[in-house]
């Protein structure tokens, strides 16, 4: 979607560019390179996204995390303006996210071997779980910012790529 698309909408409230801090990523996989530059092209494509106090967008976001437990939003204005900096604890996550990492896995494992019918299944399970991450990042970052579901599951997404370890 364009910025002039992303206008007649719902207000210039969006990310129009997000930024990942490279020296607080762990090692990944191609998959997870992958699935990253996927969530971060779907997210700017089409997002809703709004810090609390911010009369207008667009936005350029810098995530990151420090020291392995919180994951810090540095805000600004696309024109460099600050909006803020907000962090969030990832300790609520650890048990979803480590919970999405087997299912994944097992999604993977059953594409091979499994039935239509069982690669559904999990891919239900798989669903489910990125469902439950996304409304818990919703709702962690009421105090900070509006975003709607499908920003919060391409967030989720980031989220777990950021988290994961080799």
């Amino acid at each position: 979607m364009s910025e002039d698309e992303h206008k007649s909408g719902e207000g210039d409230h969006y990310i129009v560019e997000l930024n990942i801090d490279t020296d607080s990523l762990p090692a990944t996989s191609q998959e997870m390179l992958h699935e990253r530059r996927v969530a971060i092209f779907d997210l700017l494509e089409e997002n809703e996204f709004r810090p609390l106090e911010s009369p207008s967008g667009p936005y350029v976001v810098n995530i990151g995390l420090q020291d392995g437990v919180r994951l810090i939003f540095d805000v600004k204005r696309s024109n460099g303006s600050d909006r803020g900096n907000f962090s969030l604890s990832l300790q609520p996550f650890r048990r979803i996210i480590k919970d999405y990492f087997l299912i994944c896995e097992s999604y993977h494992n059953a594409i091979r071997t499994a039935t239509s019918a069982q690669i559904e299944a999990i891919d239900m399970g798989r669903r489910g779980l990125h469902n439950e991450g996304s409304r818990l990042l919703t709702d962690s970052l009421r105090n900070h910012a509006e975003i709607e579901f499908n920003t919060s599951r391409r967030l989720f997404t980031l989220l777990c790529s950021l988290h994961r370890r080799p």
